[in-house]
């Protein structure tokens, strides 16, 4: 840390430490300022911090935090298209891909957009023959973002049925293929480099299955999703199929961008569209509002009270609504990979924990598997819990109001605790948690959702000094595996046993 942000972490480490109940206490007007309604046109999102130790004293130490690490000019930096992204050199232009960001990005994203959705409509139409079925192949930010979406919003019945493959393990496609009929389906085929080996792998696998049932051109089948244009033409896609996306625009950042392609074709363009329009309200409100009313920049504060000042290695999302079950994936890595670092931005090591563990689950099941550690145990951990007040089904009210009932109860339950004379029955209270309440899972609310958790994330980089855009940490084990698949090279005693057995020589 510099030296005018490491006297504000002192100051921060030295605050005292009431409970949450002595908050609720001592301030009655406590909910009215941490709890804060997003508009969203015809529909909002709530975002509660009240069950966070978030106090006076920590707000005003974050706030001359931010000051400190310079929060204002590294936002401006990020949304005017500029290198943030020292250790590769470049701008994180994902803004753009949702009409906020340098002029010439925007632009050049509309121009993208406008090819995308020439084609989404022309195949929707049946320029291209009958096409039922989509199967996605990617990884990474090139399969979640897709994944996660297209199960969110697709479930009334989506206009091209959509399978996303991501695992290099052949399982995964052959459930694909099971579900498809090869006669009308297509494949997208989503790399930023296209060179992925897990996407290229499973992509000549589905190639090769198309032509093996009956499909004489099984690469006029293909849509290319890459940054890589040339690479494209050289695999075979025709220039015609081949959707672009700017080089600045990170994986884990990408859906925005022709990544969305399998979202678009699932709910048709305009509900894409609306996705795009929720996220740009977000980025505008993070791009333009200072101090606690920025929402991202509050959830930072709170996620770094716990990670920086309480020691806390993980963060709890549990989303009670099924049709967000893919959040806590998708939020894992976004979080993860962004800063999960070891170095600040400048190169030097950190002298504090970075990001935590992002894990969680789907309630109300996750009640009945892991809540009993987040009640009982010996871990402090956050908990975030996002829920929308619509239900996503159209069955007796009854299942709605008991998923709802049972979210805000657990937030209740971990605040307040419950003593006992039996040990093993009593709760010590005073656990943390956020609430995150969507109106309605819709495509504008999910983009705003998923546009908040970018900026949260970016703030976090931000207040801890590091860089969130680059993920050196997930090559050296790709350039092992790729030394096993050449051969010749020796490795320790362990893998090289694990490598006998296996039959890999």
């Amino acid at each position: 840390m510099s030296e005018a942000t490491g006297s504000v972490w002192k100051t921060l480490a030295d605050l005292p430490r009431p409970t949450l109940s002595e908050l609720f206490a001592q301030d009655p007007s406590r909910l009215d300022q941490l709890a804060t309604r997003l508009d969203l046109g015809e529909e909002g999102i709530r975002f509660d911090w009240s069950k966070t130790h978030l106090d006076a004293a920590h707000i005003d130490a974050f706030l001359k935090l931010a000051d400190a690490a310079d929060f204002a000019e590294r936002r401006r930096a990020l949304f005017a298209g500029e290198i943030v992204n020292a250790t590769e050199g470049r701008a994180a232009e994902h803004t753009a891909q949702r009409g906020v960001g340098r002029d010439e990005s925007v632009a050049l994203a509309h121009g993208y957009h406008s090819r995308m959705a020439a084609i989404v409509e022309a195949i929707h139409r049946g320029a291209m023959g009958e096409v039922k079925h989509l199967i996605h192949i990617g990884i990474g930010g090139s399969a979640l973002g897709p994944a996660m979406a297209v199960n969110a919003l697709a479930r009334d019945g989506a206009m091209v049925d959509v399978h996303v493959v991501s695992n290099i393990d052949g399982c995964a496609l052959e459930a694909a293929f099971a579900a498809c009929d090869p006669a009308t389906t297509m494949l997208a085929v989503a790399s930023k480099t296209f060179t992925t080996t897990e996407t290229m792998v499973n992509a000549e696998s589905a190639i090769g299955w198309l032509r093996e049932n009956g499909v004489d051109d099984p690469y006029g089948r293909i849509v290319a999703l890459t940054a890589a244009t040339d690479k494209a033409v050289e695999w075979g896609v025709d220039e015609t199929r081949i959707l672009p996306f700017s080089e600045s625009v990170g994986g884990r950042y990408s859906l925005w961008s022709s990544i969305g392609f399998p979202i678009a074709m699932a709910l048709g363009w305009p509900d894409f569209a609306e996705m795009l329009e929720g996220a740009a309200i977000v980025d505008r409100h993070f791009r333009d509002t200072d101090g606690i009313d920025n929402l991202p920049l509050r959830a930072a504060f709170a996620d770094q009270l716990y990670t920086r000042l309480r020691g806390c290695q993980t963060r709890g999302v549990f989303a009670y609504d099924e049709r967000l079950g893919l959040l806590p994936d998708y939020l894992q890595q976004l979080e993860m990979e962004s800063n999960g670092k070891s170095v600040t931005a400048d190169g030097a090591p950190v002298d504090g924990p970075t990001a935590p563990i992002t894990w969680g689950g789907v309630g109300t099941d996750a009640q009945h598997a892991v809540f009993q550690l987040l009640h009982q145990g010996t871990n402090l951990v956050p908990v975030d819990f996002i829920a929308s007040i619509a239900p996503g089904d159209d069955l007796s009210p009854d299942h709605h109001r008991i998923l709802l009932s049972n979210c805000f109860a657990q937030g209740a339950a971990l605040m307040a605790g419950k003593a006992s004379d039996d040990p093993a029955r009593a709760y010590p209270g005073d656990r943390p948690s956020a609430t995150i309440l969507l109106d309605d899972v819709s495509p504008i609310s999910l983009g705003a959702l998923i546009a908040f958790h970018e900026h949260r994330t970016f703030a976090n980089a931000v207040l801890m000094e590091i860089n969130p855009f680059d993920q050196f940490g997930v090559e050296l084990g790709k350039e092992i595996a790729k030394q096993i698949e050449k051969g010749g090279a020796s490795f320790d005693s362990s893998t090289e046993a694990l490598l006998e057995l296996a039959g890999i020589t």
